[in-house]
Protein backbone atom coordinates (compact mmCIF):
# COMPACT_ATOMS: atom_id res chain seq x y z
CA UNK A 1 0.00 0.00 0.00
CA UNK A 2 1.47 3.35 -1.10
CA UNK A 3 1.86 6.29 1.26
CA UNK A 4 -0.72 8.31 -0.71
CA UNK A 5 -3.25 5.48 -0.30
CA UNK A 6 -2.67 5.37 3.45
CA UNK A 7 -3.10 9.14 3.61
CA UNK A 8 -6.37 8.99 1.63
CA UNK A 9 -7.59 6.15 3.86
CA UNK A 10 -6.94 8.23 6.98
CA UNK A 11 -8.56 11.35 5.49
CA UNK A 12 -11.67 9.39 4.48
CA UNK A 13 -11.93 7.80 7.94
CA UNK A 14 -11.55 11.26 9.51
CA UNK A 15 -14.33 12.66 7.30
CA UNK A 16 -16.75 9.82 7.95
CA UNK A 17 -15.88 9.86 11.65
CA UNK A 18 -16.71 13.58 11.73
CA UNK A 19 -20.11 12.87 10.15
CA UNK A 20 -21.34 11.47 13.47
CA UNK A 21 -20.29 14.67 15.22
CA UNK A 22 -22.07 16.84 12.65
CA UNK A 23 -25.20 14.73 13.07
CA UNK A 24 -25.09 15.20 16.83
CA UNK A 25 -24.89 18.96 16.30
CA UNK A 26 -27.65 19.24 13.71
CA UNK A 27 -30.19 16.53 14.51
CA UNK A 28 -31.61 18.14 17.70
CA UNK A 29 -32.69 21.18 15.64
CA UNK A 30 -33.66 19.50 12.36
CA UNK A 31 -34.91 16.16 13.60
CA UNK A 32 -33.54 12.90 12.18
CA UNK A 33 -35.58 12.62 8.97
CA UNK A 34 -35.41 16.28 7.84
CA UNK A 35 -31.65 16.36 8.47
CA UNK A 36 -31.06 13.25 6.39
CA UNK A 37 -33.32 14.59 3.67
CA UNK A 38 -31.16 17.71 3.48
CA UNK A 39 -27.97 15.66 3.64
CA UNK A 40 -28.95 13.36 0.78
CA UNK A 41 -30.41 16.19 -1.31
CA UNK A 42 -27.22 18.24 -1.04
CA UNK A 43 -25.10 15.17 -1.84
CA UNK A 44 -27.15 14.49 -4.98
CA UNK A 45 -26.67 18.07 -6.19
CA UNK A 46 -22.93 17.81 -5.51
CA UNK A 47 -22.59 14.48 -7.34
CA UNK A 48 -24.98 15.31 -10.21
CA UNK A 49 -22.23 16.29 -12.69
CA UNK A 50 -20.68 12.82 -12.29
CA UNK A 51 -24.08 11.26 -12.95
CA UNK A 52 -25.07 13.06 -16.13
CA UNK A 53 -23.39 10.73 -18.59
CA UNK A 54 -25.80 10.21 -21.47
CA UNK A 55 -25.01 6.63 -22.38
CA UNK A 56 -25.65 5.35 -18.84
CA UNK A 57 -29.11 6.84 -18.29
CA UNK A 58 -30.70 3.88 -20.11
CA UNK A 59 -28.79 1.45 -17.92
CA UNK A 60 -30.18 3.06 -14.80
CA UNK A 61 -33.72 3.22 -16.20
CA UNK A 62 -33.60 -0.51 -16.87
CA UNK A 63 -32.66 -1.14 -13.22
CA UNK A 64 -34.94 1.38 -11.48
CA UNK A 65 -36.43 -1.11 -9.02
CA UNK A 66 -33.02 -2.31 -7.86
CA UNK A 67 -31.81 1.29 -7.58
CA UNK A 68 -34.85 2.21 -5.50
CA UNK A 69 -34.21 -0.71 -3.13
CA UNK A 70 -30.57 0.36 -2.76
CA UNK A 71 -31.78 3.90 -2.09
CA UNK A 72 -33.91 2.64 0.79
CA UNK A 73 -31.47 0.24 2.46
CA UNK A 74 -28.24 2.00 1.49
CA UNK A 75 -29.06 5.60 2.41
CA UNK A 76 -32.58 6.67 3.44
CA UNK A 77 -33.15 4.06 6.17
CA UNK A 78 -29.66 3.67 7.72
CA UNK A 79 -28.86 7.41 7.55
CA UNK A 80 -32.11 8.21 9.36
CA UNK A 81 -31.60 5.50 11.97
CA UNK A 82 -28.06 6.64 12.76
CA UNK A 83 -29.26 10.25 12.96
CA UNK A 84 -31.85 9.13 15.51
CA UNK A 85 -29.16 7.27 17.47
CA UNK A 86 -27.06 10.43 17.80
CA UNK A 87 -29.90 12.04 19.76
CA UNK A 88 -29.11 9.74 22.69
CA UNK A 89 -25.65 8.27 22.03
CA UNK A 90 -22.24 9.89 21.68
CA UNK A 91 -20.66 10.22 18.24
CA UNK A 92 -18.07 7.58 19.15
CA UNK A 93 -20.65 5.03 20.32
CA UNK A 94 -22.76 5.50 17.21
CA UNK A 95 -19.70 5.06 15.01
CA UNK A 96 -18.81 1.83 16.82
CA UNK A 97 -22.29 0.51 16.04
CA UNK A 98 -21.66 1.45 12.42
CA UNK A 99 -18.54 -0.76 12.50
CA UNK A 100 -20.82 -3.75 13.10
CA UNK A 101 -21.86 -3.60 9.42
CA UNK A 102 -19.16 -6.14 8.50
CA UNK A 103 -20.37 -8.52 11.20
CA UNK A 104 -23.95 -8.39 9.93
CA UNK A 105 -22.74 -8.64 6.33
CA UNK A 106 -20.96 -11.90 7.09
CA UNK A 107 -24.16 -13.31 8.64
CA UNK A 108 -26.44 -12.13 5.83
CA UNK A 109 -24.00 -13.39 3.18
CA UNK A 110 -23.91 -16.80 4.89
CA UNK A 111 -27.71 -17.04 5.16
CA UNK A 112 -28.58 -15.49 1.79
CA UNK A 113 -25.63 -15.97 -0.54
CA UNK A 114 -24.36 -19.23 0.90
CA UNK A 115 -20.87 -17.88 1.61
CA UNK A 116 -18.63 -20.08 3.74
CA UNK A 117 -17.71 -19.06 7.26
CA UNK A 118 -14.19 -20.02 8.27
CA UNK A 119 -13.24 -20.60 11.90
CA UNK A 120 -11.65 -17.14 12.00
CA UNK A 121 -14.81 -15.47 10.70
CA UNK A 122 -17.00 -17.36 13.17
CA UNK A 123 -14.66 -16.30 15.98
CA UNK A 124 -15.00 -12.72 14.75
CA UNK A 125 -18.80 -12.97 14.84
CA UNK A 126 -18.75 -14.30 18.40
CA UNK A 127 -16.28 -11.63 19.58
CA UNK A 128 -18.20 -8.88 17.82
CA UNK A 129 -21.55 -10.04 19.24
CA UNK A 130 -20.09 -10.14 22.75
CA UNK A 131 -18.70 -6.65 22.20
CA UNK A 132 -22.13 -5.36 21.17
CA UNK A 133 -23.75 -6.90 24.25
CA UNK A 134 -21.07 -5.37 26.46
CA UNK A 135 -21.52 -2.00 24.74
CA UNK A 136 -25.27 -2.10 25.41
CA UNK A 137 -24.54 -2.77 29.08
CA UNK A 138 -21.79 -0.16 29.53
CA UNK A 139 -23.83 2.50 27.72
CA UNK A 140 -26.59 2.05 30.29
CA UNK A 141 -29.06 1.00 27.61
CA UNK A 142 -30.62 -1.62 29.88
CA UNK A 143 -31.59 1.09 32.38
CA UNK A 144 -32.84 3.75 29.95
CA UNK A 145 -35.45 2.99 27.30
CA UNK A 146 -34.39 5.90 25.05
CA UNK A 147 -30.77 4.74 25.07
CA UNK A 148 -31.78 1.15 24.33
CA UNK A 149 -33.91 2.29 21.39
CA UNK A 150 -30.99 4.36 20.09
CA UNK A 151 -28.67 1.34 20.24
CA UNK A 152 -31.26 -0.83 18.53
CA UNK A 153 -31.69 1.82 15.83
CA UNK A 154 -27.92 1.86 15.24
CA UNK A 155 -27.80 -1.94 14.98
CA UNK A 156 -30.79 -1.94 12.63
CA UNK A 157 -28.98 0.62 10.48
CA UNK A 158 -25.92 -1.65 10.37
CA UNK A 159 -28.17 -4.58 9.39
CA UNK A 160 -29.71 -2.41 6.64
CA UNK A 161 -26.25 -1.71 5.24
CA UNK A 162 -25.44 -5.44 5.39
CA UNK A 163 -28.58 -6.35 3.45
CA UNK A 164 -27.79 -3.61 0.95
CA UNK A 165 -24.23 -4.90 0.43
CA UNK A 166 -25.46 -8.38 -0.37
CA UNK A 167 -28.29 -7.09 -2.56
CA UNK A 168 -25.85 -5.03 -4.62
CA UNK A 169 -23.61 -8.06 -5.07
CA UNK A 170 -26.54 -10.11 -6.35
CA UNK A 171 -28.44 -7.63 -8.50
CA UNK A 172 -26.39 -4.47 -9.13
CA UNK A 173 -22.82 -5.57 -9.80
CA UNK A 174 -23.21 -4.69 -13.49
CA UNK A 175 -23.99 -1.02 -12.73
CA UNK A 176 -21.22 1.56 -12.41
CA UNK A 177 -20.69 2.09 -8.63
CA UNK A 178 -20.70 5.89 -8.80
CA UNK A 179 -23.80 6.02 -10.98
CA UNK A 180 -25.55 3.48 -8.77
CA UNK A 181 -24.73 5.57 -5.71
CA UNK A 182 -25.99 8.85 -7.18
CA UNK A 183 -29.15 7.29 -8.57
CA UNK A 184 -29.90 5.44 -5.33
CA UNK A 185 -29.28 8.59 -3.29
CA UNK A 186 -31.73 10.43 -5.51
CA UNK A 187 -34.37 7.72 -5.04
CA UNK A 188 -33.72 7.79 -1.29
CA UNK A 189 -34.22 11.56 -1.32
CA UNK A 190 -37.54 11.18 -3.17
CA UNK A 191 -38.64 8.61 -0.58
CA UNK A 192 -37.76 10.92 2.32
CA UNK A 193 -39.26 14.08 0.80
CA UNK A 194 -42.84 13.71 2.10
CA UNK A 195 -41.61 12.77 5.60
CA UNK A 196 -39.07 15.59 5.55
CA UNK A 197 -41.77 18.13 4.66
CA UNK A 198 -44.23 16.79 7.23
CA UNK A 199 -41.64 16.65 10.05
CA UNK A 200 -39.86 19.90 9.18
CA UNK A 201 -39.15 21.80 12.45
CA UNK A 202 -41.36 24.79 13.25
CA UNK A 203 -38.38 26.76 14.51
CA UNK A 204 -35.78 27.61 11.87
CA UNK A 205 -32.54 25.68 12.53
CA UNK A 206 -29.55 27.78 13.54
CA UNK A 207 -26.71 28.72 11.23
CA UNK A 208 -24.50 26.16 12.98
CA UNK A 209 -27.06 23.40 12.33
CA UNK A 210 -27.37 24.39 8.65
CA UNK A 211 -23.60 24.46 8.21
CA UNK A 212 -23.39 20.99 9.77
CA UNK A 213 -26.10 19.72 7.39
CA UNK A 214 -24.32 21.19 4.36
CA UNK A 215 -20.97 19.70 5.42
CA UNK A 216 -22.70 16.35 5.89
CA UNK A 217 -24.03 16.51 2.34
CA UNK A 218 -21.06 17.93 0.43
CA UNK A 219 -18.06 16.61 2.36
CA UNK A 220 -19.21 13.59 4.39
CA UNK A 221 -21.39 12.13 1.63
CA UNK A 222 -20.54 13.54 -1.82
CA UNK A 223 -16.79 14.08 -1.56
CA UNK A 224 -16.31 11.05 0.71
CA UNK A 225 -17.99 8.73 -1.79
CA UNK A 226 -15.73 9.94 -4.59
CA UNK A 227 -12.70 9.30 -2.36
CA UNK A 228 -14.03 5.86 -1.45
CA UNK A 229 -14.45 4.84 -5.07
CA UNK A 230 -10.89 5.98 -5.77
CA UNK A 231 -9.67 3.78 -2.93
CA UNK A 232 -11.64 0.79 -4.18
CA UNK A 233 -9.97 1.16 -7.58
CA UNK A 234 -6.51 1.63 -6.06
CA UNK A 235 -6.64 -0.92 -3.23
CA UNK A 236 -9.53 -3.23 -3.98
CA UNK A 237 -12.64 -3.78 -1.80
CA UNK A 238 -10.91 -5.70 1.00
CA UNK A 239 -8.16 -3.20 1.79
CA UNK A 240 -10.44 -0.20 1.30
CA UNK A 241 -12.73 -1.82 3.88
CA UNK A 242 -10.10 -0.97 6.50
CA UNK A 243 -11.71 2.48 6.63
CA UNK A 244 -14.55 0.91 8.62
CA UNK A 245 -12.15 0.13 11.47
CA UNK A 246 -10.73 3.66 11.50
CA UNK A 247 -14.03 5.58 11.47
CA UNK A 248 -14.89 4.93 15.17
CA UNK A 249 -11.38 6.00 16.20
CA UNK A 250 -11.78 9.38 14.54
CA UNK A 251 -15.38 9.71 15.71
CA UNK A 252 -14.25 9.28 19.31
CA UNK A 253 -11.41 11.79 18.84
CA UNK A 254 -13.68 14.40 17.22
CA UNK A 255 -16.34 13.82 19.89
CA UNK A 256 -13.79 14.39 22.66
CA UNK A 257 -12.31 17.50 21.02
CA UNK A 258 -15.42 19.21 19.62
CA UNK A 259 -18.27 18.08 21.85
CA UNK A 260 -16.50 17.27 25.12
CA UNK A 261 -17.82 13.70 25.10
CA UNK A 262 -16.52 11.19 27.61
CA UNK A 263 -15.04 7.76 27.00
CA UNK A 264 -15.21 5.15 29.75
CA UNK A 265 -12.99 2.09 30.00
CA UNK A 266 -16.02 -0.14 29.48
CA UNK A 267 -16.93 1.63 26.23
CA UNK A 268 -13.32 1.47 25.08
CA UNK A 269 -13.06 -2.27 25.79
CA UNK A 270 -16.40 -3.15 24.17
CA UNK A 271 -15.58 -0.98 21.16
CA UNK A 272 -12.24 -2.74 20.78
CA UNK A 273 -13.99 -6.12 20.80
CA UNK A 274 -16.44 -4.99 18.12
CA UNK A 275 -13.63 -3.68 15.91
CA UNK A 276 -11.61 -6.89 16.39
CA UNK A 277 -14.68 -8.98 15.59
CA UNK A 278 -15.33 -6.83 12.52
CA UNK A 279 -11.75 -7.27 11.28
CA UNK A 280 -11.94 -11.06 11.69
CA UNK A 281 -15.46 -11.46 10.28
CA UNK A 282 -14.64 -9.45 7.16
CA UNK A 283 -11.19 -11.04 6.61
CA UNK A 284 -9.48 -7.67 6.95
CA UNK A 285 -6.66 -9.31 8.90
CA UNK A 286 -6.00 -11.84 6.17
CA UNK A 287 -7.43 -15.24 5.47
Amino acid sequence: MKAINIFELLVLAAIWGASFVFMRVAVPEFGATPLIGVRIGVAVLFLLPFFLVKYQVRQLADNKLSIFIVGIFGSALPFSLFAYSTLYLSAGLTAVLNAAVSIFTALVAYAWLGENLSFKRVAGLVIGFFGVCLLVYTAGALDHRATLLAVMAGLLAALSYAFNNCYIKLYCSHISPLRLTVASLFSGFLLLCPFMIYLWPEQVPSTQAWLSALVLGVVCTGLALIMFFRLIIALGPSRSGLVGLLIPVFAVIWGLLWLGETLTLGMLFSGTLILLGTALASNLLGK
